[in-house]
């Protein structure tokens, strides 16, 4: 079974979901974190998805 998707513990600023979904994808944790602060410019929607991963993702 692979990887599976779950707040960083180690990597976290706020709540650790890009840090998590950066692991989940084996990417660097900066490259998530600067696609999310640019689609949060851009639309808005992903600052709502994040708000409901901070509370739906297991730690």
């Amino acid at each position: 079974m692979g990887a599976r998707l779950r707040k960083s513990h180690s990597d976290k600023m706020i709540s650790g979901v890009c840090g998590g979904i950066a692991e989940y994808l084996g990417w660097d944790p900066t490259i998530v974190r600067i696609l999310f602060v640019v689609a949060t410019f851009l639309s808005g929607f992903p600052l709502l998805i994040y708000l409901i991963l901070m509370f739906v993702m297991p730690d």
